[in-house]
């Protein structure tokens, strides 16, 4: 075990990331030994007199958004093994040093807020994650205009298909993802959108006081990119596939944050609900060198092993060719695809995050990101850029895969996915395999 894992929690963001979205909640997420919980949650009560702990199961939905924002309470996910615990501050010492020396703990980690990893969002997420995107909208319009007077890229014409399914070939495709679960976890989804009503088999709000429904855009969008209808309502098509089953988890509030403790939360849901591919728009900034949490990394392990791919936003805090930074969390865990974002050049967008802390932080895979048109909130639609809208590209690809491979394993469809990219002339730090390609 990696005891780097294991750390102070400071009251409040401090250092580098002080003021971007580093924000501590004030809980520990503790990850115990799958067949030894028990013994890992009563260390916990001895030693750091952590609040009782209320059992969670994955099928379960019901009141775990409430019982997360208990300061009485602590919640145990059975079937991640994973637990979000309550702690007084003055314990925050004790915690770490007996999580260190207890073997039926993996990791223990101070619970961060996380965010959506969109730049062009109509509300956008805090300022104070993202300082300089006050603008972007202009910056990226201002991109775009140089980049066609300069004649770089193809001409796409989207009459019909989005740039983005055309660049991954899936206008070529006769595969639809059909009967393949796709859990997105996001701001929600606009269920009565006339494109996808139908095509959401179950929702959950793991955000309290919201609904599913999406009051921020980002979730509806994404969830359109993967599995939009093949006849949209109006044209281009920007679905992926087109007859994959959706699982929609609100983890992300209608202002695009939430915490480590609510994508657990819809992580553990959509294993339970046998979600092929798990797809999360979302993360926080790390520095330079900072190591993958733990606890993502070992939950993205055991639910490869359940038959679940885990991939997510690379992030968008690059300002390309002055500055490259590193993928987010929890994206930089080896074991969850890692996405990097496109323009319509095929080359990397100028915030797409890159590969340059080891240990897992590497980019894995490209996709369109950059002027993605999907379905909005109120039966519209709209175009955004980001990291963000590069995921969903590739957990449509995975279930087109699954669709033709139905016997393969998760794994299996992962290594299928990687080897499958079109090779680009990017250095891998920042495009990986390459450009996603559908079968």
């Amino acid at each position: 075990m990696d005891r780097r894992a294991f750390g102070e929690q400071p009251d409040r963001p401090s250092g580098p990331l002080a003021g971007q979205g580093a924000e501590y909640t004030g809980r520990y997420v503790v990850l115990l030994d799958p067949s030894n919980q028990e013994s890992g949650l009563n260390a916990l009560r001895s030693a750091a007199d952590i609040a009782p702990v209320e059992r969670v199961r994955g099928t379960e939905a019901a009141n775990v958004a409430e019982l997360l924002e208990r300061p009485d309470v602590s919640v145990l996910f059975e079937e991640l093994g994973a637990a979000v615990v309550e702690v007084r501050p003055d314990q925050r010492h004790a915690l770490v040093t007996m999580a260190e020396a207890e073997p039926s703990i993996i990791a223990a980690e101070p619970e961060r807020m996380v965010y959506a990893s969109v730049i062009t969002a109509p509300q956008q997420a805090p300022t104070e994650f993202f300082p300089a995107y006050r603008s972007d909208e202009e910056v990226v319009e201002r991109h775009t205009k140089a980049e066609i007077a300069a004649g770089q890229g193809p001409a796409w014409d989207e009459q019909n298909w989005t740039w983005g399914l055309q660049a991954i070939r899936a206008n070529m495709s006769s595969l639809t993802g059909r009967g393949v679960k796709i859990a997105v976890l996001d701001t929600g989804v606009d269920t009565d959108h006339p494109d996808l009503v139908g095509r959401i088999e179950e929702t959950a709000s793991f955000v309290p006081g919201e609904t599913v429904e999406d009051g921020h855009g980002h979730g509806t969008h994404c969830i359109g990119t993967a599995a939009g209808p093949a006849n949209p309502q109006q044209e281009p098509r920007y679905g992926v596939a087109s007859e994959a089953r959706v699982l929609a988890a609100k983890v992300l509030s209608n202002a695009g944050s939430g915490t480590d403790g609510q994508i657990l939360a819809g992580m553990a849901w959509a294993v339970a609900r046998g979600a092929l591919v798990i797809s999360m728009s979302l993360g926080a900034r790390v520095r330079p060198g900072e190591l993958f949490p733990q606890t993502y990394e070992q939950l993205a392990q055991r639910a490869l092993q359940r038959g679940t791919v885990i991939i997510a936003a690379a992030g968008n805090e690059s300002r390309r060719p002055q500055s490259i930074e590193p993928v987010g969390r929890p994206a930089n865990c080896p074991s969850i695809l890692a996405v990097g974002s496109l323009d319509k050049a095929l080359t990397s967008s100028f915030f797409s995050c890159g590969g340059i802390n080891g240990a897992g932080g590497e980019v894995n895979i490209a996709a369109p990101g950059r002027d993605v048109r999907s379905a909005a909130p109120g039966g519209g639609y709209q175009s955004m850029s980001g990291t963000s809208m590069a995921t969903p590209h590739v957990a449509g690809v995975l279930a087109l895969l699954a669709q033709a491979s139905p016997n393969a394993s998760a794994a299996d469809l992962k290594a299928s996915l990687l080897s499958s990219a079109f090779p680009l002339t990017q250095p891998v730090r920042d495009v990986g395999s390459g450009l996603l390609q559908a079968p």
